[in-house]
């Protein structure tokens, strides 16, 4: 989602073929990014990738969605049938592939009924313009009345779930993650190190870095919403001293903490620079053991029950 705005053409290949090597094949993204643009720069990420996909698409599963607004009618939006039907024309045309490996819904559309949304789907998956699908950013609830839905309409089922997730961000494991697991609804966590504050390398004292997470177009608002407060970064300050402890990176503990999860399939990671992979890719390496899984279980407790009052 930063290749087109965070990243130019170049550098999102770069980073694309420092993955590649480093073993990654999954790659997802979204019909709305590059995140934090506008109407003018939507669907950039997609050109990107589909130039960068040209002879050796079979090598990857890729993963897109659609629900955000990609125009200026009423129904440039939601998941609608229309609306599902524009968006994966446009995605395939923009990514120059005949299908998509999983679609996903970027979100929960309260005004279109949900099985009208999954019979546009299954459409979709009995077409082979989709192998399979999923959903992102709904509730637990949400996600179970969906799954309900099309098990009773025979329709095809949501596979996979993208939420939020992450040492600073817990509330999915009270009811979404026993459910995914007992269902096997496979889980693509984003946000493995919270926009970057888990990186450690912020300081609160000083305004959020320009070309960060924290201060890019609508988005930067956002981000500093969910994690540029005293709490988190007091948090933070004790995550930098258990993972010097344990002798790496604070990004490599986090998402290691994040894959220790038996019900997580594997966390987003994204980059703006190549070299930003790297810690986590170390992640994949590193064995977290019980001991120090535990006492980070115990550091960020709280954050399983949602945010403190502010």
């Amino acid at each position: 989602m930063t290749f087109g705005l965070q990243c130019d053409e170049s550098t999102s290949e770069a980073i694309l073929d420092h993955a590649a090597e480093g073993g990654i094949d999954f790659i997802d993204t979204s019909d709305v990014y590059p995140l934090g643009g506008d109407l003018t720069t939507q669907g950039h990420t997609e050109d990107i990738l589909g130039r960068w996909l040209t002879g050796k698409r079979d090598r990857f599963v890729v993963a897109t969605k659609c629900f955000g607004r990609t125009g200026p009618a009423p129904f440039d939006g939601g998941n609608s049938r229309k609306h599902i039907f524009d968006a994966i024309e446009a995605s395939l045309r923009r990514l120059q592939t005949d299908y998509i490996d999983l679609y996903q819904l970027h979100g929960f559309d309260r005004d279109t009924p949900i099985d009208e949304t999954l019979g546009a789907l299954d459409d979709l998956v009995r077409q082979g313009k989709v192998r399979y699908i999923g959903c992102s950013n709904f509730l637990t609830y949400q996600l179970v009345r969906a799954i309900g839905r099309s098990e009773a309409l025979r329709l095809a089922r949501f596979d996979s779930v993208q939420p939020r997730y992450n040492l600073l961000f817990r509330q999915i494991e009270r009811e979404m993650l026993p459910f995914c697991a007992e269902e096997g609804v496979g889980v693509i966590s984003y946000n493995p190190i919270a926009g970057g504050l888990l990186s450690g390398k912020h300081d609160r004292q000083a305004p959020p870095p320009d070309g960060s997470r924290f201060t890019l177009g609508h988005a930067g608002p956002m981000y500093q919403n969910r994690y540029w407060h005293d709490r988190e970064f007091d948090t933070v300050e004790q995550l930098i001293s258990l993972a010097n402890e344990a002798g790496v990176s604070l990004v490599t503990l986090s998402v290691a903490w994040v894959l220790a999860n038996g019900a997580i399939t594997a966390p987003i990671i994204g980059a703006s620079r190549p070299d930003q992979l790297d810690s986590s890719l170390e992640a994949t390496q590193y064995v977290l053991s019980d001991e120090l899984k535990a006492r980070l279980d115990e550091l960020t407790h709280d954050y399983r029950m949602g945010d403190a009052p502010r």
